[in-house]
């Protein structure tokens, strides 16, 4: 029962802040100065396209209709809570009319999803890693350097360090590209490396980064977890010092990080989505940067959109599976 009520919790959070994002999502854009409906007119007119007064009404009419504009901001609203929770339907996209938004972000999630995930995974295993050795051993050479090298990369904004890599790597040494340009056939083995070798520099800049905070956070929560109780007990009962960390040290300290992982989800999306914009990566980043600097509403909704539901849906599901992990939560 405290179970269910524990899971139930988490999921009327979750709807919360997916409904709390949305709302903000739809209001905000409209209460900025650009108008979709005129700027498409606008570029209709700057092709060379000849309309009569009657004409441009009646395109006015279409594309508002079109892009959800007709009626009151409340009837707009709930427009567009239907059109996301029941078809997905984001609409077309004004920079690239009539191609669907949809469409648009299908093609892009799965270059930010790889990426992500990828440097996710790596930070987190050799960061837990790097920190469970250097706080089991804290006192020697190699958990000093390591101690320094994470305290002196943590601080670093993504896009400095993004900045920073490109211009040494791409264009110093000329070793990487300088932008995203995948080659090769589908499917084949030129497109795999193409794309590993793109998408390299992006992935270093998230994984440097969030590599020194776990190896500080892990480094703290094992050097705490030496001078406990059980730890000192297992030590008298003549326990060799790898069995204790992995069987003591290990299971205790990774815990929190589970937990500061689900915390962490969203600002290494937010850092992986400016390294998309800084090497021209296909992913949602540049599909957002595009959608602001072109005023495209439906796109600029769409991907923020789905962005949020991605975020809070793993930290949600990191939250679902944490009792599993640690028996004190199912006790409660």
């Amino acid at each position: 029962m405290a179970l269910l009520r524990y899971i139930a919790g988490r999921l009327v959070v979750y709807v919360l802040v997916i409904i709390f994002a949305l709302t903000v999502l739809f209001f905000v854009p409209r209460l900025g100065p650009t108008d979709p409906v005129e700027a498409m007119l606008a570029k209709v007119a700057s092709q060379g396209a000849y309309m009569d007064a009657a004409q441009v009404d009646a395109l006015r009419q279409s594309l508002s209709d079109t892009f959800g504009l007709n009626g009151s901001l409340l009837e707009q609203y709930w427009a567009f809570i239907k059109r996301i929770v029941v078809t997905a339907d984001f609409g077309p996209s004004l920079s690239m009319y009539p191609t669907p938004v949809m469409s648009l972000i299908l093609n892009a999630l799965p270059w930010t999803f790889g990426l992500l995930l990828t440097s996710t995974l790596i930070a987190w295993v050799l960061g837990n890693f790097v920190g469970l050795m250097s706080g089991w051993k804290p006192g020697s050479t190699t958990s000093r350097i390591m101690e320094g090298v994470a305290i002196c990369l943590y601080p670093i904004p993504y896009y400095i360090l993004a900045l920073v890599l490109s211009i040494l790597f791409s264009y110093v040494w000329k070793i990487f590209p300088l932008t995203t340009t995948i080659r090769g056939a589908p499917w084949s083995w030129d497109l795999v490396t193409s794309v590993v070798w793109n998408s390299f520099l992006p992935a270093m800049s998230i994984v440097i980064v969030v590599f020194g905070w776990w190896v500080i956070s892990v480094k703290a929560q094992t050097t705490a977890l030496k001078e406990e109780e059980f730890v000192r007990y297992a030590r008298l009962k003549g326990l060799s010092d790898g069995r204790i960390l992995s069987r003591y040290v290990l299971p205790n300290a990774i815990l929190p990080q589970i937990t500061f992982l689900a915390l962490q989800i969203g600002l290494m999306f937010n850092g992986s989505l400016i390294t998309e914009i800084l090497f021209d990566y296909p992913g949602l980043g540049l599909l957002i940067y595009s959608a602001v600097l072109q005023g495209d509403f439906n796109l600029l909704m769409g991907t923020i959109s789905l962005s949020v539901i991605a975020v809070a849906t793993a930290t949600m599901v990191i939250d679902l599976i944490y009792p599993l992990l640690d028996p004190r939560i199912r006790h409660r």
